[in-house]
């Protein structure tokens, strides 16, 4: 495993590698930072390059190898995140009927709180019916991040 801090428009976020996979994607300063295998080190530097040009308006799509270890509805609510084109939306209840379960909209919600790699997993892209529901990462980085793809956001209000 092996971690990594990088500065961003958002402020610091930490990559995390293990086996060749993209594990963490968090805000803030990590408590450690993990020593770097070869096979890590060439995926994290990947990681860094890709999240870099992301902020740089010159990425739009990531091709990351990313695993995430999870409750099975989680995996299903990220691997439906990561359908969601760059710049569009969708809410939590269109998540969850898309996976089949109208009334999951919550569950939606809490996989979303729960997703590990934000931003290469777009949960920011998943808004309330009534306006931008929550981000880990906080409201303020959320409109951010929807900006910078060019969603307008100013006309909803956090729920």
């Amino acid at each position: 495993m092996t971690s990594r801090q990088i500065d961003t428009p958002i402020g610091p976020l930490t990559l995390t590698v293990e086996d060749g996979y993209l594990t963490r994607l968090e805000f803030g300063a990590p408590a450690t930072l993990g020593e770097a295998s070869p096979g890590d080190s060439e995926v994290l530097d990947k990681a860094i390059r890709e999240i870099l040009l992301y902020f740089q308006g010159r990425l739009t799509e990531f091709s990351i190898p990313v695993s995430l270890k999870g409750p099975p509805f989680h995996l299903k609510v990220w691997e439906e995140l990561k359908k969601i084109p760059y710049g569009e939306t969708r809410t939590y209840q269109e998540i969850a009927e898309s996976l089949g379960s109208p009334k999951a909209a919550r569950a939606v919600g809490n996989a979303c709180a729960a997703n590990p790699v934000a931003i290469v997993v777009p949960c920011h892209r998943v808004l309330a019916k009534t306006g931008l529901g929550g981000f880990g990462g906080g409201l303020a980085v959320k409109k951010w991040l929807l900006r910078h793809e060019g969603v307008s956001v100013d006309d909803r209000k956090a729920t």
